[in-house]
Protein backbone atom coordinates (compact mmCIF):
# COMPACT_ATOMS: atom_id res chain seq x y z
CA UNK A 1 0.00 0.00 0.00
CA UNK A 2 1.49 3.31 -1.09
CA UNK A 3 1.18 5.81 1.73
CA UNK A 4 0.92 9.45 0.72
CA UNK A 5 1.04 10.40 4.43
CA UNK A 6 -1.33 13.36 4.10
CA UNK A 7 -3.19 11.92 7.10
CA UNK A 8 -0.12 10.57 8.86
CA UNK A 9 -0.90 9.54 12.43
CA UNK A 10 -4.59 10.49 12.29
CA UNK A 11 -6.71 8.10 14.39
CA UNK A 12 -9.92 7.12 12.59
CA UNK A 13 -12.76 4.81 13.66
CA UNK A 14 -15.24 3.48 11.09
CA UNK A 15 -18.51 1.83 12.09
CA UNK A 16 -19.79 -0.72 9.62
CA UNK A 17 -16.16 -0.98 8.57
CA UNK A 18 -16.25 -4.70 7.85
CA UNK A 19 -17.60 -4.41 4.32
CA UNK A 20 -18.77 -2.17 1.50
CA UNK A 21 -18.34 1.59 1.82
CA UNK A 22 -16.97 1.30 5.35
CA UNK A 23 -14.17 -1.01 4.26
CA UNK A 24 -13.33 1.18 1.26
CA UNK A 25 -13.09 4.28 3.44
CA UNK A 26 -10.86 2.47 5.93
CA UNK A 27 -8.50 1.30 3.18
CA UNK A 28 -8.29 4.76 1.60
CA UNK A 29 -7.62 6.54 4.90
CA UNK A 30 -5.00 3.95 5.79
CA UNK A 31 -3.35 4.58 2.41
CA UNK A 32 -3.11 8.25 3.39
CA UNK A 33 -1.33 7.32 6.65
CA UNK A 34 -4.16 7.06 9.19
CA UNK A 35 -4.39 4.55 12.04
CA UNK A 36 -7.68 2.64 11.93
CA UNK A 37 -10.26 1.17 14.26
CA UNK A 38 -12.62 -1.12 12.32
CA UNK A 39 -15.94 -1.43 14.17
CA UNK A 40 -18.73 -3.72 13.02
CA UNK A 41 -21.53 -5.81 14.50
CA UNK A 42 -19.92 -8.67 12.58
CA UNK A 43 -16.72 -9.06 14.55
CA UNK A 44 -15.30 -11.54 12.06
CA UNK A 45 -15.71 -9.09 9.18
CA UNK A 46 -14.08 -6.32 11.23
CA UNK A 47 -11.15 -8.59 12.04
CA UNK A 48 -10.73 -9.55 8.38
CA UNK A 49 -10.39 -5.90 7.35
CA UNK A 50 -8.10 -5.28 10.31
CA UNK A 51 -5.86 -8.18 9.26
CA UNK A 52 -5.84 -6.88 5.69
CA UNK A 53 -4.60 -3.51 6.92
CA UNK A 54 -1.97 -5.01 9.21
CA UNK A 55 -0.60 -7.04 6.31
CA UNK A 56 0.04 -3.68 4.65
CA UNK A 57 1.87 -2.36 7.72
CA UNK A 58 -1.05 -0.21 8.88
CA UNK A 59 -1.85 0.13 12.57
CA UNK A 60 -5.37 -1.23 13.02
CA UNK A 61 -7.67 -2.73 15.63
CA UNK A 62 -11.00 -4.54 15.28
CA UNK A 63 -13.97 -3.89 17.58
CA UNK A 64 -17.28 -5.75 17.70
CA UNK A 65 -19.99 -3.16 18.29
CA UNK A 66 -23.77 -2.89 18.07
CA UNK A 67 -24.33 0.82 17.37
CA UNK A 68 -27.92 0.61 18.65
CA UNK A 69 -26.55 0.12 22.20
CA UNK A 70 -25.15 3.12 24.03
CA UNK A 71 -22.81 0.99 26.13
CA UNK A 72 -21.32 -0.53 22.97
CA UNK A 73 -20.69 2.89 21.43
CA UNK A 74 -19.01 4.12 24.59
CA UNK A 75 -16.92 0.95 24.79
CA UNK A 76 -15.92 1.39 21.14
CA UNK A 77 -14.57 4.89 21.77
CA UNK A 78 -12.85 3.76 24.96
CA UNK A 79 -11.15 0.94 23.03
CA UNK A 80 -9.86 3.37 20.42
CA UNK A 81 -8.49 5.70 23.10
CA UNK A 82 -6.90 2.77 24.93
CA UNK A 83 -5.14 1.70 21.73
CA UNK A 84 -4.11 5.10 20.36
CA UNK A 85 -4.56 7.69 23.11
CA UNK A 86 -7.22 9.71 21.24
CA UNK A 87 -9.74 9.63 18.40
CA UNK A 88 -9.40 12.21 15.64
CA UNK A 89 -12.18 11.14 13.32
CA UNK A 90 -15.32 9.07 13.74
CA UNK A 91 -17.12 7.85 10.63
CA UNK A 92 -20.66 6.80 11.54
CA UNK A 93 -21.21 4.55 8.55
CA UNK A 94 -23.15 1.55 9.92
CA UNK A 95 -26.53 1.24 8.23
CA UNK A 96 -29.24 -1.10 6.97
CA UNK A 97 -31.90 -0.95 4.28
CA UNK A 98 -35.12 -2.76 3.52
CA UNK A 99 -37.20 -2.58 0.36
CA UNK A 100 -40.87 -3.08 1.15
CA UNK A 101 -44.13 -1.57 -0.05
CA UNK A 102 -45.34 1.35 2.04
CA UNK A 103 -48.51 -0.32 3.32
CA UNK A 104 -46.67 -3.55 4.15
CA UNK A 105 -44.08 -1.97 6.44
CA UNK A 106 -44.70 -2.99 10.04
CA UNK A 107 -43.55 -1.58 13.35
CA UNK A 108 -40.65 -4.02 13.55
CA UNK A 109 -39.47 -3.03 10.06
CA UNK A 110 -39.59 0.66 10.92
CA UNK A 111 -37.92 0.21 14.30
CA UNK A 112 -35.05 -1.90 12.94
CA UNK A 113 -34.15 0.60 10.21
CA UNK A 114 -34.35 3.57 12.58
CA UNK A 115 -32.47 1.78 15.35
CA UNK A 116 -29.36 1.32 13.20
CA UNK A 117 -29.52 4.24 10.78
CA UNK A 118 -30.68 6.99 13.13
CA UNK A 119 -30.28 5.97 16.76
CA UNK A 120 -26.97 4.31 15.91
CA UNK A 121 -25.63 7.48 14.30
CA UNK A 122 -26.76 9.58 17.26
CA UNK A 123 -25.17 7.29 19.84
CA UNK A 124 -21.96 7.01 17.83
CA UNK A 125 -21.57 10.77 17.39
CA UNK A 126 -22.44 11.35 21.03
CA UNK A 127 -19.79 8.94 22.31
CA UNK A 128 -17.15 10.31 19.92
CA UNK A 129 -17.88 13.95 20.74
CA UNK A 130 -17.55 13.37 24.49
CA UNK A 131 -14.01 12.13 23.96
CA UNK A 132 -13.04 14.68 21.31
CA UNK A 133 -14.03 17.64 23.48
CA UNK A 134 -11.60 16.47 26.19
CA UNK A 135 -8.56 16.13 23.95
CA UNK A 136 -6.11 18.56 22.41
CA UNK A 137 -6.59 19.67 18.78
CA UNK A 138 -5.37 17.45 15.96
CA UNK A 139 -2.72 20.11 15.37
CA UNK A 140 -2.35 23.80 16.12
CA UNK A 141 -5.23 25.74 14.63
CA UNK A 142 -7.16 22.59 13.75
CA UNK A 143 -10.30 21.00 15.31
CA UNK A 144 -10.14 18.65 18.28
CA UNK A 145 -11.88 16.06 16.14
CA UNK A 146 -14.03 15.37 13.11
CA UNK A 147 -17.24 13.40 12.73
CA UNK A 148 -18.59 12.16 9.41
CA UNK A 149 -22.03 10.60 9.11
CA UNK A 150 -23.36 8.55 6.20
CA UNK A 151 -26.69 9.72 4.91
CA UNK A 152 -27.95 9.21 1.33
CA UNK A 153 -29.43 11.15 -1.54
CA UNK A 154 -32.55 9.16 -0.61
CA UNK A 155 -32.73 11.29 2.52
CA UNK A 156 -32.62 14.55 0.56
CA UNK A 157 -34.85 14.19 -2.51
CA UNK A 158 -37.93 12.34 -3.64
CA UNK A 159 -36.11 9.12 -4.62
CA UNK A 160 -38.31 8.82 -7.71
CA UNK A 161 -39.64 5.33 -8.39
CA UNK A 162 -38.00 3.98 -5.22
CA UNK A 163 -39.93 6.26 -2.87
CA UNK A 164 -42.90 3.88 -2.41
CA UNK A 165 -40.66 1.00 -1.33
CA UNK A 166 -38.12 2.67 0.99
CA UNK A 167 -40.05 5.29 3.00
CA UNK A 168 -38.58 4.15 6.31
CA UNK A 169 -35.04 4.15 4.90
CA UNK A 170 -35.54 7.60 3.37
CA UNK A 171 -36.88 8.99 6.64
CA UNK A 172 -33.99 7.52 8.61
CA UNK A 173 -31.42 9.08 6.28
CA UNK A 174 -33.18 12.45 6.37
CA UNK A 175 -32.91 12.22 10.15
CA UNK A 176 -29.16 11.63 9.82
CA UNK A 177 -28.83 14.96 8.03
CA UNK A 178 -30.77 16.65 10.84
CA UNK A 179 -28.58 15.00 13.49
CA UNK A 180 -25.49 16.11 11.57
CA UNK A 181 -26.62 19.72 11.57
CA UNK A 182 -27.56 19.66 15.27
CA UNK A 183 -24.20 18.13 16.16
CA UNK A 184 -22.33 20.67 14.04
CA UNK A 185 -23.93 23.55 15.94
CA UNK A 186 -23.50 21.84 19.29
CA UNK A 187 -19.83 20.98 18.99
CA UNK A 188 -18.48 23.97 17.05
CA UNK A 189 -15.79 25.23 17.07
CA UNK A 190 -14.08 22.19 18.60
CA UNK A 191 -15.46 19.47 16.30
CA UNK A 192 -16.58 19.52 12.67
CA UNK A 193 -19.54 17.35 11.68
CA UNK A 194 -20.50 16.66 8.06
CA UNK A 195 -22.59 14.11 6.17
CA UNK A 196 -21.81 12.18 3.01
CA UNK A 197 -24.79 11.46 0.76
CA UNK A 198 -23.94 8.68 -1.72
CA UNK A 199 -26.09 7.57 -4.62
CA UNK A 200 -26.14 4.18 -6.34
CA UNK A 201 -23.12 2.45 -4.85
CA UNK A 202 -22.33 -0.98 -6.27
CA UNK A 203 -22.17 -2.95 -3.00
CA UNK A 204 -23.88 -5.93 -1.37
CA UNK A 205 -26.52 -3.51 -0.05
CA UNK A 206 -27.60 -2.68 -3.60
CA UNK A 207 -27.69 -6.37 -4.46
CA UNK A 208 -30.19 -6.74 -1.62
CA UNK A 209 -32.19 -3.75 -2.88
CA UNK A 210 -32.33 -5.24 -6.37
CA UNK A 211 -33.39 -8.62 -5.02
CA UNK A 212 -36.21 -7.20 -2.90
CA UNK A 213 -37.40 -4.59 -5.41
CA UNK A 214 -37.47 -6.95 -8.39
CA UNK A 215 -39.48 -9.43 -6.30
CA UNK A 216 -42.06 -6.74 -5.52
CA UNK A 217 -42.34 -5.58 -9.14
CA UNK A 218 -42.05 -9.03 -10.77
CA UNK A 219 -39.03 -7.90 -12.76
CA UNK A 220 -36.06 -9.95 -13.87
CA UNK A 221 -33.11 -10.06 -11.50
CA UNK A 222 -30.85 -7.06 -12.07
CA UNK A 223 -33.54 -4.96 -13.74
CA UNK A 224 -33.97 -2.57 -10.79
CA UNK A 225 -30.24 -1.88 -10.70
CA UNK A 226 -29.96 -1.35 -14.47
CA UNK A 227 -32.97 0.97 -14.45
CA UNK A 228 -31.53 3.21 -11.74
CA UNK A 229 -27.99 3.28 -13.15
CA UNK A 230 -29.31 4.25 -16.60
CA UNK A 231 -30.42 7.58 -15.09
CA UNK A 232 -26.93 8.54 -13.85
CA UNK A 233 -25.47 11.33 -16.05
CA UNK A 234 -21.88 10.12 -15.57
CA UNK A 235 -22.94 6.85 -17.17
CA UNK A 236 -21.72 4.33 -14.60
CA UNK A 237 -22.62 3.04 -11.16
CA UNK A 238 -20.85 4.52 -8.17
CA UNK A 239 -18.10 2.56 -6.46
CA UNK A 240 -17.28 2.47 -2.77
CA UNK A 241 -13.92 4.02 -3.68
CA UNK A 242 -15.74 7.09 -5.00
CA UNK A 243 -17.19 7.62 -1.53
CA UNK A 244 -13.84 6.88 0.11
CA UNK A 245 -12.23 9.76 -1.77
CA UNK A 246 -14.69 12.21 -0.26
CA UNK A 247 -14.07 10.74 3.19
CA UNK A 248 -10.34 11.35 2.70
CA UNK A 249 -11.05 15.00 1.87
CA UNK A 250 -13.18 15.39 5.00
CA UNK A 251 -10.37 13.88 7.06
CA UNK A 252 -7.86 16.33 5.63
CA UNK A 253 -6.92 19.85 6.69
CA UNK A 254 -8.54 21.15 3.50
CA UNK A 255 -12.02 20.58 4.99
CA UNK A 256 -11.33 22.13 8.42
CA UNK A 257 -13.56 25.14 7.70
CA UNK A 258 -16.52 23.00 6.68
CA UNK A 259 -19.17 21.87 9.15
CA UNK A 260 -22.89 21.07 9.11
CA UNK A 261 -22.83 20.19 5.41
CA UNK A 262 -24.45 17.28 3.57
CA UNK A 263 -22.34 16.49 0.53
CA UNK A 264 -23.81 14.68 -2.45
CA UNK A 265 -21.59 12.28 -4.36
CA UNK A 266 -23.78 10.48 -6.87
CA UNK A 267 -22.63 11.03 -10.45
CA UNK A 268 -25.06 13.86 -11.11
CA UNK A 269 -28.18 11.79 -10.35
CA UNK A 270 -29.51 14.70 -8.33
CA UNK A 271 -28.11 18.15 -8.95
CA UNK A 272 -28.24 21.11 -6.59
Amino acid sequence: MSKHQSLAGLVVAVTGGGQGIGRAMALRLAEEGAKLAIADINGGAAQTVCDELRQRDVEAIAITVDVTRQADCERMVASVVEAYGRIDMMIANAGVIQVKQYLDIGEEDWDKVFAVNTKGVFLTTQAAARQMRKQTPIAEGRPKGKIVTLSSIAGRYGAGPMAPVIPHYRASKAAVISITQSAAYTFAPDITVNAICPGLVETDMWKLIDQQWTAIENWESGQAWKQRVSAVPLGRPQTADDVAGLAAFLASKDSDYMTGQSLNIEGGLTMS
